[in-house]
Order: C-alpha cells, then structure tokens, then sequence
C-alpha cells in the first residue's frame, strides 16, 4: 500500500519575520553598522538636549516659537545648502571612514562646545560650533542610510529599514532621556549644558571607534577609475545634483512619489513638535519651572520614541499585507484622525498619547520611503538622493517651525493650527494614494 506524505506545514508570516530579523542580527556587519547608528544617535539626542535647554528652557529667557524657529534655521538651513554637495562625496568617498572621521570630528567639536559654553562666549559663537556638529550629523546619517544595503541582502531590506533607522531614533530619544534626567538632578544652566555636550563628544569617539571596527571598503561606493579628481568633482557637484533629480524623475517615480509624501509629514511633524514644546512649558507647567518643562516634553518624546519602536515592530507586518504604498496611506491617514481627536483637549494625557501614536506614523511612513528609495535608486546615485533625501526633512522642518512661529501663541493652544495639520496629512494621503495607484513602487508587496 502506498504511504502518502503529509506535506510540511509552510512557515507562517510570523515566523519568517523572525528568521529574517534572526539573520540579520546573525550578520557581523550589520551588527557593526548598527552599533555606529546607535552610539552616534544617542550622543545626537545628549546634545540636541542640550541646546533646547539652553535656548527654549534657560530659566532667564522667556523663549517663543520663534526662538525655536531661528535656532532651527541656524541648525539646519545652512547644511540644507552645503548637503547636496555632500552627496557628491558620499558617492565617492569611502562610507566607512565618512563614518569614522565625521564623528571623530564631532568629538572634537563637542569638547569646544562644551568649553565655549563654560566661558559664556557670544551666543553666535556658541550657535557656530553647535552648527558644524550638526551638520555632520546629517551628513552621517545619509551615510548609514545609503551603506545599508551594502551590510544586507536586497529580501532583507525592509526589515533592515524597520530595525535599523528605528534602532537610532529610539537611541537618539534614550540620549534625550538621558539629558532630561541629567536636568532633574543638576540645576539649569550653564554648567549643567557643558557637562552634557561633554557627555555627547564621548559618545561620539565610541562611534567613531565602533566605525573603525569595520572594513575599509565594505560600505561603498564602488570604485569607478575613470572618475575625475576630487577638486574636478566639487567642480562638477551641481551638474551631478542635476544629473540625480532628472534620474529620479526619468526612472524613478515611485522615489519621487514617496519622497513627496514623507516630506509632507516631517512638515506636520515639524508643526506638532514646536506645539508640544510651548505646551511643555507655558501651558502644561509654571513657566518659571524649567525643569518641569523639559520632564513633560521629555515624557512626550519617550512616548513618540516607544511609538517609533512599535512602527519597527508592526511595519513588516503591514507591509507584507497592505504594500508598502498601503502602508504610508494608512500612516497619513491615521494621524488625520487622531490630531485633532486628541490634540483638541490641551490636556498631557491626550497628548502623551498622540505623541505615541505620532511615533507610529511617522517612523512607519519613514521605513516604507527609505525602502522604496533604496530599491528604486542605483548604488552610484544612492548617496546623492539620500543627502536630497536629508535636505528635504531639514527645509520641511524648519519651514514648518516658521509657519508656527506666525500663527501659534506663546502657550500652544490652537485649535487652527491643529485643524491644518490634520487637513494637510489628510491631502497628502490623498495625493499619494492616488499616485501610487498609478504607479505602483517597486517591491510594494
């Protein structure tokens, strides 16, 4: 009598996730990038800690939203400029040592900081050294975006996109908490601020030794002899940025599309955190009390960080089920709904909650675009879109400082501005779907 097999049951959705995620925390090289995000990222959230305590919470200065605008403008705009020329270097310098000499630099640089801030030099002075270190932040983290699918293998990459950059704004919000916390036990002030950025330059040497650790040539790019001399490229650097956004409109419409979608929401994003930052200290607490202050807004953004780890966690998920277009619809159209449900009652517990579920949304929509990007986007291009990439939630955040600046008052309540912003992620959900449904992105399911 012939004996009939019973085919083995196939593996469930669930237990391929974890393989996958098994693999890649199995693969040395990952693990190594992944270790210089994370030590870089958490010194991120030490310092910028310490410049809102310096320039939003100083007890002797009565900071506005557009206090918050400019130093944001100071911070950001400027690299906003010199970042797309940086993509040019990305594409040809070796990745590896961008990551290990940037953040050597910003070793250097966060000890200069830290004594500027001791000899109470010229607040100008204090906002130009503060501006190097950032600048070089954003510089790393196109780097780490564009290395990873060097570290990876192409079916891993959305689960990568959901570890990885999730793995560094979880670690960049632990540095907040860590500077919160620094702030309840030192009084506010200068002392306290230096002692932080201090902190930040240590982490940032153990980045850049966790960097070193790697192999000079495995982060790319490859190495391409008939490429001109590094002078004769910077020469070439607005030809190149041209030569990358008409690649991205020719051949790379899905890029573009998701793109356009997450700038929209760092935009909303943008808005929503200057609103808690005023509600942080004018409306939830004594104006007077700084350090009350910054313990409800970095209550707010250890929610937002618990909801970015959550959108690692339920991201492959949906993805697998909805695509990735699917799943930056649901983001946008989500946050439309819980804003103004939420936000409309001015209290802390809603916006306690908001300020997770806003975690969910906006890293969700972040892992679907950078996927997208890294499928639809050619190694010898890749650095350039990314450092666009960069440019783009640098201009859509502090544009969106400026419009709150204009219409929001002192102490954070409006109901208007919360109304926009849910409109806006309404629109934006709107318009993607739309053109996702025209031109399906590659790897959408």
């Amino acid at each position: 009598m012939a004996i009939t097999r019973r085919a083995a049951p196939a593996p469930s959705t669930s237990d391929t996730g974890r393989a996958t995620l098994g693999a890649l925390l199995r693969t040395r090289d990952f693990r190594r990038l992944l270790a210089a995000r994370l030590l870089s990222q958490l010194s991120d959230g030490v310092f910028q800690v310490s410049l809102a305590s310096y320039v939003i919470f100083s007890p002797e200065r009565q900071s506005s939203p557009a206090d918050i605008a400019s130093m944001l403008a100071v911070l950001l705009l400027p690299f906003s400029v010199i970042g797309p020329f940086a993509g040019v270097l990305l594409d040809r310098w070796r990745r590896r040592q961008v990551l290990y000499l940037g953040n050597l630099a910003r070793f250097g640089l966060g000890v200069v900081t830290a004594g500027l801030l001791l000899g109470q030099v010229p607040e100008w002075l204090f906002f130009a050294s503060a501006l190097l270190v950032t600048a070089l932040n954003r510089f790393i983290l196109a780097g780490l975006s564009a290395a990873l699918p060097r570290v990876v293998a192409p079916t891993q990459l959305i689960t990568a996109n959901a570890l990885s950059p999730t793995a560094g704004t979880v670690a960049a919000a632990c540095g907040g908490g860590i500077g919160f916390l620094f702030h309840q036990v030192m009084a506010p002030g200068p002392r306290a601020d230096a002692a932080l950025v201090s902190l930040a330059a240590v982490l940032y040497l153990a980045a850049a030794l966790a960097a070193h650790k790697m192999a000079p040539d495995l982060l790319g790019p490859e190495h391409h002899p008939d490429r001109p001399d590094l002078r004769a490229a910077l020469g070439q650097a607005g030809k190149s940025l041209v030569e990358g956004v008409r690649y991205l409109a020719k051949e790379s419409r899905p890029a573009v599309h998701a793109l356009a979608a997450v700038t929209a929401a760092r935009f909303c994003y943008g808005v929503l955190i200057v609103t808690v930052l005023m509600l942080s200290r004018y409306t939830f607490n004594d104006p007077a009390d700084s350090q009350a202050g910054l313990a409800t807004l970095g209550t707010a953004l250890g929610f937002s960080a618990f909801g970015f780890f959550l959108a690692a966690v339920v991201s492959p998920w949906f993805t697998r089920r909805i695509g990735l277009s699917g799943w930056i619809v649901a983001c946008l159209a989500s946050a439309a709904v819980f804003v103004p449900a939420l936000g409309l009652f001015f209290d802390a517990g809603p916006v306690m909650a908001a300020a997770l579920l806003l975690g969910v949304v906006t890293q969700g929509s972040k892992i679907c675009a950078d996927t997208i990007v890294q499928n639809a986007v050619e190694d010898d291009y890749r650095g350039r879109i990314f450092a666009l990439y960069d440019v783009l939630f640098n201009v859509a955040f502090v544009a969106a400082a400026g419009v709150t600046a204009l219409v929001l008052p002192l102490n954070g309540r409006s109901v208007g501005v919360l109304l926009g912003v849910a409109a806006a992620y309404a629109l934006s959900a709107a318009l993607y779907a739309r053109a996702s449904r025209r031109m399906p992105p590659p790897g959408a399911q």
